[in-house]
């Protein structure tokens, strides 16, 4: 997915930028940037943070990366920053998102003779140097960001910063990405996705921008250049597994819907076991929340050796995802050795991890292990944002039991996504035997937006029932 943190200061901003960028990095992405306006122009670094934590690789350049404004970035694959010159000046850039049409726009933009990408590394087009791109066409930095706005499918959120010190942010057109403004005291402004980078830097959460709204931050202060619109799509998942548990997003607590989640799980459970537990770290919340509602004991069967062990969705191959999944997490025998376990778990993807996890604690002595999902099955593959490398929908466990049951991955969908369906019952059976549970139950959708405390119509759910937001079922 990724994220990004901007700040402009009275003073030099590269500390508050170093450790901002860093409090993105357990996004599990691939490459981070930085860049920065000082008396010389742009002084910009990027590196692979693929197999090394984002402070080690940065900590060196920091040193030589002075003055009073910044942009950072935690990337999916891409380079970034960028730096663009441009009829409107040059400038740093950097955002987040997925563009669907990246080839048709580039199409486009070949067209007129006149432009040229630089491949990646790995082939392809920058999506970053293409929006890049469209916001050439503006007269002004708003318009040539809204003209990028309205051109992409899927989503973008963006930071902007100007050779003389001016950051424009810039929230995708549905607010699919949180975007929050901070200020340190009389000292400056920051930008964040996760207002997890503020406490410990001095800053105070001021407001979230909404659906594609622009603000331009300068060291005289905060200017509004384009008001937001009134269609708020935000991903759910941020709730669910994404964010931070510090962060909020439109000033709703990661971890607080985490445990309302858990105690909705645990209100619509008749199973008797004796211990419950989260599935580390994304699952912790929410079998906090299960345990308290349910009163069961609470504990830890597994521990997770964090410091060399990156999340485990980021690798792109499988075998390496999976590697990295068991390593990471150490089973303790004592806590496992007869006893019926309940787990929460933010979500169940592919299942493979978790099949292999299941068959540990069997093998260190469990006697039953139910699963408890804090969302529901994922029936669609996310299109708005990368938070899966999967490449097919058959990735999805979902996806592979209807296509057992019916012959046809695609077949029913509607039906298998109703959790009051026979049909619905069937899937979570036939996923529930393939991971060796004793039993499976899913996170109700209509239980996990009243957790999130937001309406439906303002939520994308589109992985879950194919509601890309302003849908009200559910």
């Amino acid at each position: 997915m990724g994220g990004f943190f901007g700040v402009v200061s009275k003073g030099d901003c590269s500390l508050d930028l170093f450790y901002g960028t860093d409090y993105h990095s357990h996004l599990g992405t691939c490459r981070g940037g930085l860049a920065v306006i000082g008396e010389n122009g742009f002084v910009r670094n990027i590196h692979d943070i693929s197999n090394a934590q984002f402070r080690t690789k940065f900590e060196a350049d920091i040193a030589s990366m002075h003055g009073p404004a910044g942009i950072g970035v935690i990337s999916d694959t891409e380079s970034q920053p960028l730096i663009i010159g441009s009829h409107l000046g040059a400038y740093a850039l950097v955002t987040v998102g997925r563009i669907n049409n990246l080839d048709a726009i580039a199409a486009q933009a070949f067209q007129k003779r006149h432009t040229h990408f630089s491949e990646m590394s790995g082939g392809g087009i920058n999506p970053t140097e293409l929006v890049a791109t469209l916001i050439n066409q503006g007269a002004t930095f708003e318009e040539g960001i809204q003209i990028a706005q309205q051109a992409i499918e899927g989503s973008c959120s963006m930071l902007l910063l100007t050779e003389e010190g001016a950051l424009y942010a810039a929230r995708d057109r549905y607010g699919r990405t949180p975007i929050v403004l901070g200020r340190k005291g009389d000292d400056g402004h920051a930008v964040t996705m996760e207002t997890a980078a503020f406490p410990n830097l001095g800053y105070d959460e001021v407001s979230f921008l909404g659906p594609g709204e622009i603000i331009r931050i300068t060291r005289e202060g905060v200017e509004q250049r384009v008001a937001p619109g009134d269609d708020m799509r935000i991903c759910t998942f941020l709730w669910v597994y994404y964010g931070f548990p510090a962060s909020s997003y439109e000033g709703i607590n990661t971890e607080a819907v985490r445990y309302r989640c858990g105690a909705a799980l645990a209100r619509r459970d008749d199973v008797e076991v004796d211990l419950a537990a989260g599935i580390p770290d994304s699952g912790t919340g929410h079998a906090i929340g299960y345990a308290n509602e349910k009163r069961v004991p609470y504990g830890r069967p597994f521990a997770k050796y964090t410091p060399t062990w990156p999340r485990s969705f980021m690798p792109q191959v499988q075998e390496v995802r999976d590697l990295v999944a068991r390593m990471k997490l150490i089973p303790v025998k004592e806590l496992i050795r007869g006893k019926r376990l309940l787990f929460c778990e933010d979500s169940i993807v592919r299942g493979t991890q978790l099949k292999d996890t299941v068959q540990r604690l069997y093998d260190a002595g469990a006697l039953e292990v139910h699963m408890r999902p804090a969302c529901p099955p994922l029936v669609h593959g996310c299109k708005f944002l990368n938070f899966s490398q999967s490449k097919s929908e058959m990735d999805l466990a979902a996806r592979r039991a209807i296509k057992e049951l019916e012959g046809d991955a695609n077949a029913h969908l509607d039906e298998y996504a109703d959790p009051d369906s026979d049909k619905y019952a069937a899937m979570v059976e036939r996923i529930g035997l393939r991971l060796g549970l004793t039993t499976l139950k899913f996170q109700r959708l209509d239980d996990l937006v009243e957790a999130t405390t937001l309406p439906k119509s303002k939520l994308c759910t589109y992985c879950w029932d194919a509601c890309e937001g302003g849908c009200k079922r559910g």
